[in-house]
This record gives structure tokens, sequence and C-alpha cells, in this order.
């Protein structure tokens, strides 16, 4: 049948047919690049009346840098108009269980950091940063050098007493720290992606972190980034994501096809892989009645159960 295809996300959140491919055929720069931009774009709109700014520095990529873990450079940089004004060191309220201690291994090397995503206050360009704004790479994931040079930077910053932000959208390789529950082993209450804020700014170890983990077809979550005193970010992330998706028109990629289960569907939970072929079946019978897909997505989910919905899927789309 003829592929579908449309500008709007068809997924309330991540687009699991799309992270699916870029993650199977290493296309991960594609999203990359372009979503580093789009939430520096929003982060400043929501900073400058705030007196703070961003600002992105060398790169669009994580990349590796020299081997002074004490002085990274990031690839965005948030910088506080009034820093005396603004006294650093004054955590948020704990939305967590968690501190940071529960989440970081003893055994890290510090031999080669990598560089990311930098808040700052504006103040100079060598102002010490306010927070940290990680996207991971695959490459700073499993067991990898490069992933335990990237290990090796977050320790190290987390040391200077920052706020560090680690968004990880990537499904097929385990989380960043081996105290949470992995998804690629199907363990218990794991999720898909992650969004973590670790707050190391008056206690290294026991510094509160703020955690949210989402499955398919969940909206994304908006989240408070602590900046000077009292100041937070209560950044949407959900609206940076669908921004990129839109915007840089990904629902046109020849990969994507909601005819089609996504690539390494097998990869998914069995929870989640009934959550995508809920979401196929509605868009199929949505086209198939005429309906407009893009004034009405993400339409409304209809549930089916994991078998029925394969064998309802394949009649749909023979």
């Amino acid at each position: 049948m003829k592929p579908i295809r449309t500008v709007k996300n068809q997924y309330q959140g991540i687009n699991a047919h799309l992270h699916s491919y870029w993650q199977a055929e290493h296309k991960w720069n594609r999203f990359h690049n372009i979503h580093i931009g789009d939430l520096l774009k929003l982060m400043r709109i929501q900073l400058l009346p705030m007196g703070y700014t961003a600002a992105i520095e060398d790169s669009l990529q994580i990349r590796r840098i020299s081997n002074d873990v004490q002085y990274p450079k990031g690839d965005i940089v948030i910088r506080d108009t009034k820093p005396s004004d603004r006294p650093r060191g004054i955590p948020r309220s704990q939305h967590s269980t968690l501190v940071i201690e529960d989440l970081m291994l003893d055994d890290i090397d510090i031999d080669h950091p990598y560089a990311a995503i930098v808040i700052r206050e504006v103040g100079s360009e060598e102002s010490e940063p306010v927070a940290w704004v990680e996207l991971l790479s695959p490459t700073n994931k499993g067991e990898s050098k490069d992933a335990r040079t990237y290990f090796a930077k977050r320790w190290a910053l987390l040391e200077t007493g920052i706020v560090f932000v680690e968004l990880d959208y990537l499904h097929e390789t385990p989380p960043t720290f081996d105290n949470l529950p992995d998804y690629t082993q199907v363990e218990p209450d794991s999720e898909p992606y992650r969004i973590l804020i670790l707050d190391s700014r008056l206690d290294l170890r026991r510094g509160p972190v703020d955690f949210q983990a989402f499955g398919v077809d969940d909206l994304m979550p908006q989240m408070s980034i602590p900046l000077n005193g009292q100041d937070k970010l209560e950044f949407d992330f959900g609206a940076a994501y669908q921004k990129t998706f839109e915007e840089t028109l990904y629902g046109f990629e020849t990969e994507l096809d909601y005819a089609q289960i996504p690539v390494h569907f097998e990869r998914y939970s069995p929870q989640d892989q009934t959550r995508i072929i809920s979401r196929m079946i509605t868009i199929l019978k949505a086209q198939q009645a005429g309906k407009d897909l893009e004034t009405l997505a993400p339409l409304p989910l209809e549930s089916v159960e994991l078998q029925a919905g394969l064998s309802e899927l394949a009649k749909l789309t023979t």
C-alpha cells in the first residue's frame, strides 16, 4: 500500500518509527544536531527575560576535547546577566527520593572528557556554568572507550558543583547509570526514554535527582531546571521535540511509513510493541475513513491486544 507520512508527529511524544531507524542505521546525527539547536532557541526565549542567556559554542555534536577535565567547553552555554544578584548553590525542592550517590559508579576513569550543552551565568565568557544539558548520542552509552570518557566528563562536571541534565532518547542501549532499570533487559519498571536532572551544587553525593522516565506514545515531561538563587527554568521538553520534528519535516523521511512496523520492533517491550501497533491501527483506520491526519494528530489511541493487533494490522495493510 502507499506509504503514510505526515508533517505532524503521529505519536504523542517520541516517534518510535524514526528513533528505531536512526539507531538501527547509525543515523542519529540527523536528529541530534538539529534538536540541540531547537533546545537552544526555546531555552533562550525563556532565559533572556530572567537575566540569563544561552549560546552555542564550538560544535552541535558531542565531541572529544582536550584531556583537561577541569575546563570543558559546551555546545550551548547559558549565562547569568546579573550574577552578583543571585547566589549560587541554592538547591531546588527535592521532587524525588533519588540522590546522586544512588546512581554514580565509583570506578570512574577521568582521562578523557566529552563536551555537551552548558548553561552559564552571564558576566564573562569564563563564568562558571550554572547547568549543563546533555543530549545523549549512541557513542555516549554502553561499554566503549567513548562511553567511559563521557562518564568521566560527567563526573568531573558534577565535582565542580553544577546542575547536570541528561536527555536519553535511545532505547536500544542501557541507561548511563547502572542503578536505573535497564529497558534493553526488559527489567521491571524500565522505560525506553528518560530525563535526569542532578543537582550537585551543595553536596556531590547527596544532591537530589529529578528523574522522569516515559514510554512509547507517552507525553514528554515538563521539568524544572534549577539556576542560581531561587530561579528555575520550567522547560517543556515535548515542545522542543515537536518543534524539531515538524520544522525539519521529519514526517516526510522516506524511512518513515506508519503502515510498516518499525525496524528492530522486537527491541521494544511487549507493552510498547502493543502501543506501536495500536498507534498504527489508529492511523490506518483514520486514513481509510478519510480523516485529516495533519489537523487531528495525534489521534485518540485505539486500544488493542498485541496478537490481535498484529492480525488486524495485517488485514489493514493487505
